[in-house]
């Protein structure tokens, strides 16, 4: 989460009579960026990563494990020296925070950006324990900064929160969680209500129950307060939004709610951003498999183990007509996807780039493409550019209406920052030395420092071995979409096969001339597509290996990177257990569990006190680490 703007946030009545003005501005900074920085060039690498936390309070007593809501107060106590060194340069920012959508999450970053040497990737797990134990020195007795995707309770009878809340808010107006539960900052409440609105109905998130032995068949999850009559919108549970079989979920808060680990990547040039979004896009389902951590959602095991329809469904602003429900009277274009998904086309032009791998209808504003490519902006750019802003935009301040669309990017990057895909490609912000960047957005959050450090490794590696090695990862992006919703299935990673490209070496791209793009990829386990098959696709951590050996790497730094690659090996081959698997399997043989798919209180009290002493080194789970930790 970026820096938060200041202002009064119009409510949608009042936003939506602007949000014209907005597009058209923000389509002018985005051309002034564009035209001045286009030919940018020789920037150097540099990369970050964000880790998400949330803050939970134990009640011992009483075996319950509670989300802290003065997590929020804890960011002025963590930016001091942020701010001081914004005055003193001799003062050294090692880490960097930011507040979240949860009034219990927190956001850590470096202090400053990793740059593009194997030392920086060497310091990258020990910046990750500097984060937490820096969150651990505001902590009060009781609490405990976590990494986990989806807290198994929250939205659930009785207490799940610190201090708590009845759920009346009128933001959210949810039967299950309080407004307190938002960050406090007024984009934050005025975005929950303005999605709301322009919806005209709460949004509606329904995720697959598991069904256990004595799991009811069908499952009526007898939580949902049927009878609750506080607003309007409580009536729309019993009348369809509420599916059988499913657990029901009725705030953005269950979706941005969640945590995940994110990287952002700054590239020496716009062609090469662009090239990394087209590539990392066919990697992305597969590291959503890869780190599958969220199996629990509202107190029940689904029949998922990731999070990213969850929160897909929770930002889905979409009215009826825009969702193809109704005929189109006053909405102007039927979108298929949330404002949260998969990425909807590439964006390279490159000579590996077939206009064939963008086989899926791409919903543009043409107006808003006509004018980009008018002043200079090729179409497979201006297009990408006029699918984001086919959106509205969702929170305006007052007083940021009129800016100077040669100075400023608000406008801009207020649709920008609210199409939320699995790829973000960023233009450098105006009149700053930042260059242009990707962001990979797909990955859970992990349970330690050690697994967060080593995926994050592992994908700034394989973005060095797609630019050393020239690599093809392209399969049209209709596949790209079938392996997201493959990602979500429960035990992806072992159980299920991916689309992904046969060839990636250029030189045996030669053989492919006279072929069809269907020619080009094939179905792939996880274990296939990271570690190699006997007799075909070489895999990507030996891809990354192959990198290392043509540098020039010290054995140690071999040996400590090698570590790395090796326990995502031993993921991806079934050694070791997802994220997911395991805190599946810690419920449902816990002996409060009653094979009902019902996590009780003190179910969940007990697997978050494990995942705590998992961090402070006090217990082992070799089906999650083997030797690792």
């Amino acid at each position: 989460m970026g820096l938060l703007s200041l202002g009064t946030p119009l409510e949608w009545e009042e936003a939506k009579k602007y949000a014209d003005h907005v597009r058209s501005h923000g389509i002018k900074q985005f051309l002034s960026i564009y035209n001045k920085l286009k030919d940018r060039k020789k920037d150097h690498l540099l990369w970050g990563d964000e880790i998400e936390y949330m803050v939970v309070d134990y009640d011992h007593e009483n075996k319950n494990a509670r989300l802290s809501l003065r997590a929020f107060d804890l960011i002025n106590e963590l930016q001091k020296s942020e701010i001081e060194a914004a005055t003193n340069p001799d003062i050294v920012v090692e880490t960097s925070w930011r507040p979240e959508y949860g009034r219990y999450m927190l956001e850590g970053t470096p202090g400053a950006p990793y740059g593009g040497t194997l030392d920086d990737l060497l310091s990258v797990e020990a910046n990750m324990i500097l984060r937490r134990n820096t969150v651990m020195q505001y902590m009060k007795e009781g609490e405990f900064p976590i990494t986990i995707t989806s807290f198994p309770r929250l939205g659930c009878p009785g207490e799940f929160l610190t201090p708590h809340y009845e759920p009346t808010g009128l933001a959210t107006r949810s039967m299950f969680v309080p407004d307190e539960v938002i960050n406090p900052h007024a984009r934050f409440p005025t975005l929950t209500a303005n999605i709301r609105k322009r919806r005209q109905a709460k949004v509606a998130i329904n995720m697959p129950i598991f069904h256990d032995t004595n799991t009811p068949k069908p499952f009526i999850d007898p939580t949902i307060p049927h009878d609750r009559d506080v607003f309007p919108e409580d009536k729309e549970a019993g009348e369809g939004a509420a599916l059988p079989d499913h657990i029901y979920m009725d705030s953005m808060c269950f979706g941005m709610g969640c945590s995940c680990l994110q990287i952002t990547f700054q590239a020496c040039n716009i062609d090469e951003a662009r090239k990394l979004y087209d590539h990392l896009a066919t990697v992305g389902p597969i590291m959503l498999a890869l780190t599958a951590a969220a199996p629990v959602y509202r107190g029940y095991l689904a029949d998922v183990d990731c999070r990213w329809n969850v929160i897909a469904q929770s930002v889905d602003d979409r009215t009826r007509e825009e969702r193809g429900l109704e005929p189109l009277n006053n909405s102007k274009f039927v979108i298929p996807k949330s404002r949260y998904d998969s990425i909807d086309s590439y964006l390279s032009t490159d000579k590996l780039y077939k206009p064939e791998y963008n086989d899926i209808p791409l919903v543009i504003d043409e107006d808003i493409c006509k004018e980009l490519m008018d002043n200079g902006v090729d179409e497979q750019l201006a297009r990408h550019v006029a699918h984001l802003f086919i959106r509205d935009p969702l929170v305006i301040f007052e007083e940021l209406l009129e800016q100077d669309d040669e100075v400023s990017s608000d406008h801009f990057e207020n649709l920008q920052s609210t199409n939320w895909q699995t790829m973000r490609f960023k233009p450098p912000p105006p009149n700053s030395p930042i260059g242009w960047r990707v962001e990979f957005r797909s990955m859970e959050i992990q349970i330690t420092d050690f697994e967060n450090a080593a995926f994050a490794i592992f994908i700034v590696l394989l973005t060095r071995a797609i630019l050393s090695f020239g690599l093809n990862f392209y399969i049209p992006i209709s596949k790209v979409d079938e392996n997201m919703k493959t990602a979500h299935k429960r035990a992806a990673v072992l159980e299920h096969k991916f689309y992904f490209r046969k060839h990636v070496f250029q030189d045996e791209s030669h053989s492919e001339t006279n072929s069809t793009v269907d020619d080009e990829y094939e179905l792939m386990t996880i274990n296939e597509i990271i570690n190699g098959k006997d007799d075909g696709f070489p895999g990507l951590i030996p891809i990354v290996n192959s990198y290392l050996n043509s540098l020039n790497v010290d054995i140690e730094t071999r040996r400590t990177l090698g570590r790395y690659l090796d326990f995502i090996k031993c993921r991806a081959d079934g050694t070791l257990m997802t994220a997911a698997t395991w805190i599946r399997q810690f419920i449902r043989t816990h002996p409060d569990y009653k094979h009902d798919s019902h996590v009780s209180q003190e179910i969940n009290y007990d697997l978050i006190r494990a995942i705590e002493k998992i961090n402070k080194g006090e217990l082992k789970v070799p089906e999650l680490f083997g030797d690792f930790l």
